[in-house]
């Protein structure tokens, strides 16, 4: 056996060491206001479904905030608050006191960058925009739930790869992660528009993608998950449990990589 901690016989070595390798898991998830398939409001059964597989880093889409149709619940801060993470959450749609929207969870330190309303003309989205500290890395991470008309997903991803938001200075060298319900399968403008700068993760991790929508008999790959050149994807996986089918009518998609 080599005793790595003997000098060399040839002298010191003037080679810099590999930079060390992070691997994260990546979830994207639909929650439905927390509202499953059997019409039961349950956010502590979507935390369950996030816990069982662990991921590090977190995005929500169609959370309810004060929503007197799910009891007015902080629905962000229950499922972050169980699964012992931080949240930033960014509200798409106010009506009152009343707040509907997105959120990211981790608990590795990290800050927002920005949260804003995107271009609808049908029913009003948003994105958020959060920096991750991932040992020397800055990652990155979107988060967004596009439009159902076609105009208003091309005119949302197109300020979300924009200069406002991907395409400033501040993402530059970078690596990047976009996460979000498109509500575009990859024959779509829209998704044609992201893949063209970034890689579809299922499809760089050499597995077959799989439909998330509906839960219940999954017929559409809408969510999804979209990487830069600086981020390797090694694994793919649509969670498919007895829980998830009912937990939502999205099934969750989980994606491995490494920075």
């Amino acid at each position: 056996m080599t005793d790595r901690t003997s000098p060399s016989r040839a002298g010191p070595s003037t080679a810099r060491p590999s930079p060390a390798r992070h691997r994260l898991k990546i979830l994207s998830y639909n929650v439905h206001s927390c509202i499953g398939t059997d019409r039961r409001l349950d956010p502590a059964r979507v935390a369950e479904v996030i816990a069982a597989v662990k991921p590090d880093i977190i995005g929500l889409q169609e959370l309810d905030v004060g929503r007197s149709r799910t009891g007015g619940i902080d629905q962000a801060h229950a499922i972050a608050s169980l699964l012992q993470m931080e949240f930033h959450f960014h509200a798409a749609l106010n009506v009152a006191e009343e707040q509907y929207g997105d959120a990211i969870l981790t608990a590795l330190p990290a800050k927002m960058v920005k949260g804003a309303s995107l271009p609808s003309h049908g029913e009003q989205r948003g994105a958020l925009w959060v920096e991750i500290e991932v040992g020397e890395h800055k990652l990155q991470v979107f988060n967004t739930h596009l439009g159902l008309l076609g105009g208003d997903r091309m005119r949302q991803i197109g300020e979300i790869l924009g200069e406002r938001w991907m395409g400033a200075p501040d993402c530059q060298g970078k690596p990047k992660i976009l996460i979000g319900d498109f509500n575009a399968i990859p024959l779509t403008a829209t998704y044609k528009a992201v893949a063209h700068q970034m890689a579809d993760a299922p499809l760089l991790s050499g597995m077959k993608p799989k439909a998330t929508f509906p839960s219940r008999l999954p017929l559409l790959r809408i969510d999804h998950v979209f990487v830069s050149r600086e981020v390797a994807p090694v694994a793919t996986q649509v969670v498919s449990t007895p829980l998830s089918r009912q937990a939502s009518d999205h099934l969750p998609l989980l994606v491995t990589v490494e920075l």
